[in-house]
């Protein structure tokens, strides 16, 4: 049941190639540049929180961040 809450694997790749981006635009208040559900399902997985009216990236999405700048750098 909990795995039907969840996105699919090729849609988490899509989250995760898009993370970088999406914290980028909500960082220069621009969340309407991130795709449609982007934004829950973020929130969904843990990786942003809401916090005061704000979203912010938790612990679980810096470490996702991270591994995404690793793997780009190795490429």
């Amino acid at each position: 049941m909990l795995a039907s809450l969840l996105p699919s694997r090729s849609r988490l790749g899509q989250l995760r190639d898009a993370l970088s981006s999406s914290v980028a635009a909500l960082q220069h208040r621009r969340a309407a540049e991130i795709p449609t559900g982007y934004i829950e399902d973020y929130v969904s997985l843990s990786w942003l929180e809401w916090q005061g009216g704000h979203l912010r990236l938790t612990i679980v999405g810096k470490n996702i961040l991270q591994q995404v700048s690793h793997e780009t750098l190795r490429k």
